[in-house]
């Protein structure tokens, strides 16, 4: 049997742990999984993809409506949370 050593942030392995040790297996056990299921699957086992909040275009467009708010422009969406702000006091 080979040995594998990975470096991992400690709060991860921790959590890893945790959620292994509920599931009634070790890190190693849980690891192997991953690489058999790695091997069956021929790939990565789930999807990979990157925040879509985290996009360009999402992050120009939360710019452009933060400068809008601080120069005053409204749109209705603000007036609606406002109206509820105000409904709330």
């Amino acid at each position: 049997m080979a040995n594998v050593s990975i470096h991992v942030d400690d709060v991860v392995k921790q959590k890893a742990e945790s959620i292994c040790s509920e599931l009634g297996m070790s890190l190693s056990t849980a690891t192997n999984l991953f690489y058999k299921k790695l091997i069956s699957y021929g790939g990565i086992p789930f999807e990979l993809k990157v925040d879509p909040f985290y996009s360009e275009e999402n992050q120009a467009h939360l710019e452009k409506v933060i400068k809008n708010y601080n120069n005053g422009k409204s749109n209705p969406v603000y007036k609606s949370i406002e109206k509820l702000e105000e409904m709330e006091n």
